[in-house]
């Protein structure tokens, strides 16, 4: 069946350029509906009887302007009814506070011209397999925190369903996986050098204390990788420093801090603060406490709470930029530790 798609081979206009309009203005008019798939390279160019590069020259552009796209054995198709909204899918492990500063950072970076559809895996890797298979092909692009135990056969399992997704549509945010190779955006930190270079930016204040406590429970997927970053650095600097799994209340004395790892405002944090309130310590004085992740709360909490964290806002800037600037990159983002009167 002959297509809609019509070109004047003796205009000067290019052919390439005549497809783009004649697609563009099929869609505007309504013949070519969202979810209408048209004519293949191939069956354009023996149809119209031009090249395949120019008719792919075209399909190129047309797919970075939002009016089709492609899905994988079917073909092209229309997306969006030529509105060139860009279509974005998040898998998000979680909503966390600071998530939502990264979450806010892409949405006030991308403009309105962008349709977000939000998904939560909860670092649940079957959950994760459905969210990919369910929403192959129907977005522009995917951006992903792929936060998932690591143990070996379920890392192998995150990084084939990424590999599903192609390279142009794939951003990975928050962490780098080795063993994914391709042209794919990425934003990301570093758990253990990031904590390491972060302590280092005042060693000083560090010693000022007889003990370092780092409270790392359970809850947190890379507390190996961040405690080995603490212990290296405490090594170096001879800093007196003690894991914890839990937190007790008899061993909290003056003149050492405590390093909470997992989040701002949880169980471990708030119990320090009460303990060290009944024992009538000074925060900041007495002892000092580091939370692991900025928040916007912690410069209103306690006068404000000490954080080591990596920059939140500058990854959803960067993951915004490479989409409109379609130019994917791997960067690792800013990570610093922000002094606030806890430490």
């Amino acid at each position: 069946m002959k297509s809609k798609i019509k070109i004047e081979l003796s205009a000067q206009i290019p052919v390439y350029k005549q497809l783009i309009q004649d697609i563009q203005n099929l869609v505007d008019k309504g013949v070519y509906r969202d979810g209408d798939y048209i004519p293949s390279m191939n069956e354009l160019a023996n149809e119209l009887q031009i090249s395949k590069e120019t008719v792919k020259k075209a399909y190129s552009i047309l797919r970075d302007k939002g009016i089709i796209g492609s899905s994988q054995g079917k073909g092209f198709y229309i997306t969006n009814n030529g509105q060139n909204k860009i279509k974005i899918l998040l898998i998000f492990d979680k909503i966390s506070t600071y998530k939502q500063v990264l979450y806010s950072s892409f949405i006030a970076n991308i403009g309105e011209n962008s349709e977000i559809t939000i998904r939560l895996h909860n670092q649940d890797i079957d959950l994760f397999e459905h969210f990919i298979e369910e929403n192959l092909d129907k977005f522009d692009y995917y951006l992903v925190t792929p936060h998932f135990p690591l143990r070996p056969d379920t890392q192998k399992r995150v990084i084939k369903n990424l590999k599903r997704i192609p390279n142009r549509k794939l951003i990975i945010l928050d962490r780098y996986i080795e063993g994914l190779s391709g042209n794919f955006g990425s934003a990301y930190q570093d758990f253990e050098q990031d904590i390491y270079n972060g302590m280092m930016e005042d060693i000083n204040a560090f010693k000022r204390f007889k003990k370092l406590n780092v409270i790392s429970m359970s809850g947190s997927l890379y507390a190996p990788l961040i405690e080995k970053g603490i212990l290296k650095f405490c090594t170096e600097n001879k800093i007196n420093v003690e894991v914890h799994k839990n937190i007790n209340t008899n061993n909290i004395q003056k003149q050492e801090a405590f390093l909470i790892i997992n989040s701002q405002l949880d169980s471990e944090l708030i119990e320090l603060i009460r303990t060290a309130k009944t024992k009538d310590y000074k925060i900041g004085k007495d002892i000092g406490i580091i939370s692991y992740n900025e928040s916007p709360i912690n410069e209103i909490i306690l006068n404000g709470l000490t954080a080591l964290s990596t920059d939140f806002k500058q990854m959803g800037e960067l993951a915004a930029k490479m989409i409109l600037e379609k130019s994917f990159k791997k960067t690792k983002c800013n990570f610093h530790l922000i002094r606030r009167s806890t430490f």
